[in-house]
């Protein structure tokens, strides 16, 4: 039986905001199995202004009955990290030592096992009490087929465990505080590596573990160029990506996106699964999901056992089909929520969504617009509302019907206002149209005449939608705004009709002009 006097040390790197999450929910949960014996690891960041009371404070309300700081930058590699930590042990006898299982919990763990010549239990999802081996780790064997459950061959020497950060649910569980003892800082390892870059996530985006909706795609996607029509998929429907073990060995998506023992835990309200089999090390990391929606093209696949809905379909025809629908959505919520802000998912942030989703930087939303890119960005931080015009450039440059997203009365109104446009036109001595019957159409033609040296007569020079001027004969002078360009035979000019706009023969004969109209 294992010593049950021994403390327990947790691992919380409060360098990195998801790395000290996870140490403070292991520590509060093996606080609740072991009373008074838990003690923190605190690795805080030397390159920043310490934060010692406030650090202190979140380690004790989460379990800490002792603390261990130990000062590191975030460039300090994991070998100096493990030899500090491995340092830090021969001074003292905790019974386990626990790491997030994260890549930088492994490495560390590992490193830090080896140096001090000790077992390591991997990849443990949870912990239990046993009355005669003390406390069993639960981990994946057999390639998650079955459910081990492991202790250390020798109790009496400390072990080391990488635990899954879900592990326990994280909740306030007091610990005693009772000291804090200084670690010596880790000496710089010459492993040859160094940091170029790090780029963190912007604090206010949302994480795949808090995501409402997530994506998650698998082996089945059959390559990252299909893989990647995930991502439009998640950007439509204001969601986080995520996938199974093959496309992160195959690097279509970043390790951080992995789902299931190995990797994260999600609980969305909603959770798309396209082209994954259901294996029981990935289904492990969706238990809390709400709604489970499963597409696969075998009707036998294990996925389905554990979905809500399941779709037996080819993804590569079915996922842009729904990514489709699913703009169109996003679409009308926008056209819904123009104006408001302080939402959870603001109008900006949709458009942020559909941008990143399309894979668009803000210079070419810009120029698929007729915007600039500073507009983009107060657009999209919720500094201005966008016209009615904006969302029909948008819907234009996605390739869909501006229709789509308006509601029916909307529908209904521009329909009306169209056929009347269309008679008022057709009826105007100026105007010959070349799409008769077309009044309730979103696109018609005209051949619009204009008399020598004389403005053609104003008719509806203000609508939604846009406007394609070619000049066949003559010459003519176009006023848009405040803009006046002049067009010859065989020139043209393409603008958002909602700007008033007039046409003037400029030459000595009748000038005559295709006139194109789109109106939603």
């Amino acid at each position: 039986m294992m010593n049950q006097e021994r403390e327990f040390w947790v691992f919380v790197d409060a360098r990195f905001a998801g790395e000290e999450e996870a140490g403070l929910g292991i520590l509060s949960g093996l606080q609740k199995l072991r009373p008074g014996r838990v003690a923190a690891l605190w690795v805080e960041n030397s390159d920043s202004p310490r934060d010692d009371d406030n650090g202190w404070e979140r380690l004790v309300r989460h379990g800490a009955d002792r603390i261990m700081r130990l000062e590191a930058g975030e460039s300090a590699d994991t070998r100096s990290l493990a030899e500090a930590v491995s340092s830090a042990l021969s001074a003292a006898d905790p019974q386990a030592v626990f790491f997030p299982l994260s890549s930088r919990g492994r490495e560390t763990a590992a490193m830090a096992a080896a140096l001090q010549g000790c077992g390591l239990i991997s990849e443990c999802m949870h912990l239990e009490e046993d009355e005669d081996n003390g406390l069993v780790a639960v981990c994946p064997s057999w390639g998650g087929e079955i459910m081990a459950r492991l202790v250390f061959s020798r109790p009496g020497e400390t072990g080391f465990v990488t635990l899954h950060p879900r592990a326990f649910e994280k909740e306030e569980r007091p610990g005693e505080g009772r000291e804090v003892i200084e670690i010596a800082p880790p000496e710089k390892a010459a492993t040859g590596f160094r940091l170029i870059e790090r780029t963190p996530l912007p604090p206010d985006r949302e994480g795949l573990e808090d995501a409402g909706v997530v994506v998650v795609g698998g082996a089945g996607m059959g390559s990252s160029r299909e893989f990647g029509k995930l991502r439009r998929l998640a950007a439509a429907l204001g969601g986080e990506m995520g996938a199974t073990r093959p496309p992160v060995l195959w690097h279509w998506i970043e390790e951080e996106r992995l789902i299931g023992q190995t990797g994260k835990t999600i609980a969305p309200d909603l959770l798309l699964v396209v082209g994954a089999s259901g294996a029981i090390q990935f289904t492990a990391g969706i238990t809390g999901a709400g709604t489970i929606v499963a597409v696969n093209r075998d009707p036998h696949a294990a996925i389905f056992d554990v979905a809500d809905l399941g779709i037996v379909a080819d993804a590569a025809e079915f996922i842009p089909i729904l990514t489709e629908k699913a703009k169109v959505h996003l679409l009308r919520t926008l056209t819904d929520t123009r104006g408001e802000s302080g939402e959870k998912e603001s109008f900006g942030e949709k458009i942020r969504l559909l941008r990143e989703g399309q894979g668009w930087t803000l210079e070419k939303l810009a120029g698929a617009t007729g915007q600039t890119p500073d507009f983009i960005t107060r657009v999209e931080s919720d500094e201005i509302v966008p016209p009615v015009g904006f969302l029909l450039r948008l819907s234009g440059a996605l390739g869909m019907d501006p229709s789509a997203f308006l509601r029916e009365e909307e529908v209904a109104d521009l329909t009306d206002i169209r056929a009347r446009a269309f008679l008022k036109r057709t009826k105007n001595y100026y105007y010959q149209t070349l799409t008769p019957g077309a009044e309730n159409e979103h696109l018609r033609v005209f051949m619009v005449t204009i008399p020598a040296k004389q403005d053609h007569k104003p008719v509806a020079y203000r609508h939604e939608g846009e406007e394609f001027v070619f000049v066949m004969e003559g010459a003519v002078e176009l006023s848009v705004g405040e803009k006046v360009r002049k067009l010859m035979p065989g020139e043209s000019f393409h603008f958002n009709s909602e700007i008033s706009h007039r046409l003037k023969n400029l030459a000595q004969e009748e000038t005559r002009c295709l006139v194109v109209l789109y109106t939603p």
